[in-house]
């Protein structure tokens, strides 16, 4: 398996670009099922999740194309309803295309999902929404059965928590289903809004887009259309961490600021400058990093996915921080990683108290999930000495050409082929 080594202790001065996102661009690409037109997206990232995702269309009957390194071109006939275990195991987001085809063909077999090991992350939410709009599921070895053979209705959905997979899924569902759909207490994440924008230009009738309540008023069939992909807020969000923990400055080309809701103020509070442009953001650390709390929640709260990386950052900064993690139960998996490169950290069930320590010392450390995996290229860059990061190909799934983005703002870092 490749590796990344990194020499610590450089700061990063620089421009970064930002890559279009993944979690907007595995969803979207589920769109492509609900039409045999093409769905031509554009500022698509180079991912390992991307190229899952189009093999699982692919074997489904969907044409995926890449005219140009940023477009993929999707659409076509499907000719296979079962998604099976051997690619749905490899990423969450394969779940998603069980109510499209569904939608479309009135059947569908999908293995019941993996991805990273950060939790259970049931599906009970998707199927009861599926259930209420007038499927019938049955679960059997590793698979869900499903069936609609009058046609999907539409329905009134309350979710019980924000759960953005659910919302995203119904959604897609809902766009072919017979009559109104409404979900209620549904997430605001900016990828939700982007995938509805999106539908309404392949002639779906969403409203409601960027609250908590997406009424969708389903249509016979939808046709295809051009979207752009929104710029990834997560990793903005992450290389805001690296230009911080350097010591550095790194503009953010192309980021968003109102996409990371609290990420930006709590970065600010912990001692980051950060100062918007009308072409991205602009980050530097200003006298010195300093302890800050934070709780992750959905939008426009602190994301899931910033915890590791802000994590990192509390590890080195002056005093005391706590870290509250609500959205995924297993989601500390990179602290014993951390502490053995010198950060004092300690796990006390949903919450971790992080005590900042002057210095981190490089070690051969492990990813565990992707998220993480940057936080521990994030203690490399800032650590005295070389940092060897295993099983990168986590990090593969979610960033586009890490190593050429840090090294072009300085930072020694190479992949060492496995």
């Amino acid at each position: 398996m490749d590796r990344i080594r990194i020499r610590g202790g450089r700061p990063l001065e620089g421009t970064i670009d930002i890559s279009g996102a993944k979690n907007a661009a595995l969803k979207l690409m589920v769109a492509g099922l609900l039409t045999d037109k093409r769905l031509i997206l554009d500022n698509v990232p180079n991912l390992a999740d991307v190229e899952t995702m189009a093999q699982l269309l692919a074997q489904h009957g969907i044409v995926v194309d890449r005219p140009t390194p940023r477009r993929l071109s999707v659409g076509g006939a499907i000719t296979n309803t079962e998604a099976p275990y051997d690619i749905v195991r490899k990423m969450r987001a394969s779940i998603l295309v069980l109510g499209p085809l569904l939608a479309r063909t009135r059947e569908a077999r999908v293995s019941l999902p993996g991805g990273c090991a950060i939790g259970t992350r049931p599906v009970d939410l998707h199927l009861k929404g599926l259930e209420a709009m007038g499927a019938a599921i049955r679960l059997d070895g590793g698979y869900i059965d499903a069936t609609a053979p009058h046609g999907l209705h539409g329905a009134e959905i309350t979710f019980p928590f924000v759960s953005v997979g659910a919302t995203e899924h119904l959604m897609l569902t809902a766009t072919l289903a017979e009559g109104e759909t409404t979900l209620i207490n549904a997430a605001r994440e900016p990828e939700i809004g982007d995938l509805a924008t999106c539908l309404n230009a392949m002639g779906a009738s969403i409203t409601g887009i960027g609250t908590d309540r997406l009424s969708i008023l389903g249509v016979k069939s939808l046709h295809g259309a051009n979207h752009a992909i929104l710029p990834d807020r997560i990793e903005t969000g992450t290389y805001a961490c690296a230009a911080a923990i350097t010591g550095g400055a790194i503009f953010l080309r192309g980021a968003r600021p109102a996409d990371l809701g609290a990420v930006l103020v709590t970065l600010s509070e912990a001692g980051v400058d950060v100062s918007e442009t009308t072409e991205g953001i602009q980050v530097s650390r200003r006298n010195g990093l300093h302890g800050t709390d934070v709780m992750t929640e959905p939008f426009p709260g602190f994301a899931t996915d910033m915890q590791a990386q802000f994590m990192t950052l509390m590890a080195v900064a002056e005093g005391a921080s706590m870290i509250t993690e609500t959205i995924f139960e297993n989601r500390f998996m990179h602290v014993p990683e951390l502490n053995r490169m010198g950060a004092r950290i300690n796990v006390h069930g949903a919450s971790a108290i992080v005590r900042g320590v002057p210095a981190l010392s490089g070690a051969p450390v492990m990813a565990t999930d992707l998220r993480a995996s940057f936080s521990l290229v994030l203690a490399g860059l800032a650590a005295k000495g070389e940092t060897i990061v295993n099983r990168v190909y986590h990090l593969d799934r979610g960033y586009e050409a890490v190593e050429r983005k840090l090294a072009a703002c300085g930072a020694d870092i190479e992949r060492i082929a496995g």
